[in-house]
Formats: C-alpha cells, sequence, structure tokens
C-alpha cells in the first residue's frame, strides 16, 4: 500500500466528484430517505464502480467516446424524468413541516445503491481511477484512494442535503435536479456529435 499514491488519487477524484451527476442524485435521495441508509446504498454502488475501474484498468479509457456520450445523455434524460416523477409523490410531512423519512433500510439503501450504480457507468472519475489504476501500477492504494474520494464527497453532500431542505422546498430541489439533468443530457449529446 502506497500512501502518497493513495492521497493523490484522493486529491483528483475528491474535487471532480462534487459537481457530478451523482452529487444530484445524493442530495434528492439523502432529503427523501435516511441519510445513513442512503449513504450505505451509495457506498455500495461506489465500491463496485472503484473495483470495475481499478480490474479494467486503463481499458475503460479507451471506450469510444461518441457512444459512450449517447448513452450517458440517454441516462441524464431517464434520469430528470425519474426525479420529477418521484417529485410529484410528495413525502408525508409531520406537523412541523419537516419531511418525515422512511424507517426502512433496504428500500432506502436498494434505491441509492441502483440509481448510483447506473449514473457512474462511464462517469468521469471511473475512467479517472481506471487511467489512474494504469499510471501508478499500484490498484490497492488507487482503489483505497479513490473509494476514499468518492465516499466522503457522497458523505458531504447527503449532509448537505439535510441542510438545504430547511432553506429551500422538496419540490424546488426536485425540479432544480430535473433541469441540472437534463443540461447535462444535453451537453453529452454534443460531445457525442463533435
Amino acid at each position: 500500500m502506497n500512501l502518497a499514491v493513495a492521497a493523490t488519487v484522493f486529491a483528483i477524484i475528491f474535487p471532480a466528484e462534487l459537481p457530478d451527476k451523482t452529487a444530484l442524485a445524493s442530495l434528492i435521495l439523502g432529503t427523501r430517505y435516511r441519510p445513513a441508509y442512503v449513504f450505505a446504498g451509495i457506498a455500495a454502488a461506489f465500491a463496485v464502480h472503484v473495483v470495475l475501474a481499478v480490474a479494467a484498468g486503463s481499458l475503460l479509457g479507451l471506450l469510444p467516446h461518441r457512444p459512450l456520450s449517447i448513452i450517458v445523455a440517454v441516462l441524464f434524460v431517464i434520469g430528470a424524468v425519474a426525479v420529477l416523477a418521484s417529485g410529484r409523490a410528495e413525502p408525508e410531512q409531520e406537523q412541523d413541516g419537516r419531511v418525515r423519512r422512511t424507517n426502512r433500510f433496504w428500500p432506502a439503501a436498494a434505491t441509492s445503491f441502483a440509481v448510483v450504480l447506473v449514473a457512474e457507468f462511464g462517469d468521469l472519475t471511473q475512467i479517472a481511477i481506471a487511467t489512474l489504476t494504469a499510471r501508478y501500477h499500484a490498484p490497492l492504494s488507487v482503489g483505497v484512494g479513490g473509494m476514499l474520494a468518492l465516499w466522503a464527497a457522497a458523505g458531504l453532500i447527503i449532509i448537505g442535503g439535510r441542510g438545504l431542505l430547511r432553506v429551500m422546498p422538496l419540490k424546488w430541489i426536485t425540479r432544480i435536479a430535473a433541469v441540472a439533468m437534463l443540461i447535462l443530457a444535453g451537453v453529452s449529446l454534443v460531445a457525442a456529435v463533435r
């Protein structure tokens, strides 16, 4: 285990993950379910992606750009529709106006796992982890650094989502997330055409 490589990977992956589409998904999921349950699902999905990225090494970076961009654009559109559809079913609210979160672990964790698993395929951070694995030839160090960076970003975003609910209604957060996903779908389609 090379701590310098793990720290370098963390320093690259953490800031790259913060403005990512998974951040939007984590934010929404953290407002709809208990944050610990959401984090468990997201952490498991990130673990799968890091293992795949490390195992694939530099091969993920060699995927054809155009088909990958089209697939990502379609996933963004599907994500936007799903976010808007879930926003119509308002969560139950307690008398003080706070959102009541589910007490059931498996539905929250499974939903979080599935959303992040789909959203992260072919993502910049997954490709970066594969590329860093090929560069440093230290799969364990790259994997640990990448996993810790992804988990730290998800935790920060989920906690921030709870604070955001105090100042903005959930329906506006949902709409903003859907619009952001549609914009990202457009950017991916433009990248595919170029």
